[in-house]
């Protein structure tokens, strides 16, 4: 390549443009996961923003009533929640430490040797102890740094507001500053929405409602803890191939065992035939088949994004690797047309 001045000045550009998105990248990786977070739910909560929208013409008062309606619904029942949250995991930390698992396993199995329940017993008690304490201490550190976390909700929901009430411009700019030919853009933007609906709606928001089903199970049988148990269920729904199934299964093995045969025969027939189903009849309704995406990509998604973004990488982590992905086959199939402008 010859350097003449012209070629000089485009390296002078790139390398000015690479030192500030590295200074920019450390300025904002401290509140990296809270951008992430309000754009997130300015997407999912953009079926809300529409028709606000539609009725109330001007753009900051939509966003504004739009905000503060989501701002309602996710606080108002965390206000009533929470600690009911907080009573109810006290409460099964301390089951769990009174438990004596010995009459239990021999309930389970009644011809075990006393070797093996003693293993399996200071095995139990190692495990609790150790997820009692662990558990604890990240409540104590989730009340220290409320100050912080405050902030942080803050910054999310201004990144929400201004993602909703500039969305248009945002997906312009986004355009501006594509390689890519407009034909390979539309293409992209195509596949890009359906791999986050099929994430965000098709795995998590079904993963809420199995969750939440399994909850009112939990409830409606009488089983103690219940919304700890539904916070649980509602995780391990969205986990693909896991479910959660990984949760009441072992409790209504414990209403056999415990005796209680009639209520743990309902309740494992109305897991069976509504919670474990409930995804199958959701997601014809809630997700398109516009995408084709691997359980696989997604449960390593999550697994990798768990790691790095913590909660959030739940969702972060199967978006950036089923995009990655997107763009590698976009790359590909530049061998069929000029992929870039």
């Amino acid at each position: 390549m010859e350097l003449n001045e012209k070629t000089i000045n485009k390296l002078w550009i790139i390398g000015i443009i690479l030192l500030l998105g590295v200074i920019v990248f450390f300025l904002i990786k401290p509140v990296l996961i809270s951008i992430l977070s309000g754009l997130l739910l300015a997407y999912v909560c953009f079926p809300i923003y529409k028709p606000i929208k539609k009725y109330v013409k001007n753009k900051n008062l939509s966003a504004l009533l739009a905000t503060i309606l989501i701002i309602l619904i996710i606080i108002i029942p965390l206000w009533f929640v929470i600690p009911l949250f907080f009573q109810q995991s006290f409460h099964l930390f301390n089951y769990f430490q009174s438990l004596n698992i010995t009459d239990f396993i021999h309930g389970f199995f009644p011809t075990a040797s006393d070797q093996f329940i003693l293993q399996i017993s200071n095995a139990f008690d190692s495990f609790v102890a150790e997820f009692t304490s662990g558990a604890l201490n990240s409540m104590v550190n989730l009340l220290l740094d409320s100050p912080v976390l405050m902030l942080h909700m803050f910054l999310i929901g201004f990144i929400f507001f201004f993602t909703l009430r500039d969305g248009e411009k945002l997906k312009d700019f986004v355009l501006e500053i594509s390689p890519f030919n407009k034909k390979h853009e539309a293409v992209l933007i195509k596949q890009f929405k359906g791999i986050t609906d099929s994430i965000v709606y098709g795995q998590i928001i079904i993963g809420i409602v199995q969750g939440i089903a399994a909850g009112i199970g939990f409830l409606v049988f009488g089983i103690p803890n219940a919304l700890v148990l539904t916070a649980l269920a509602v995780i391990l729904s969205i986990i693909p191939v896991i479910g959660p199934g990984l949760l009441w299964v072992p409790v209504a093995i414990y209403l056999f065992v415990t005796g209680q045969t009639a209520t743990g025969v309902v309740f494992f027939l109305y897991n069976v035939l509504i919670v474990s189903t409930v995804d199958n009849f959701l997601r014809p309704y809630i997700v398109s088949k516009r995408t084709d995406l691997s359980s696989a990509i997604v449960l390593v998604g999550m697994i990798g994004g768990l790691f790095i973004f913590g909660v959030l990488g739940l969702i972060l982590g199967p978006l950036l690797l089923a995009y990655f992905i997107t763009f590698l086959k976009a790359y590909k199939d530049k061998a069929h047309g000029d992929l870039f402008k």
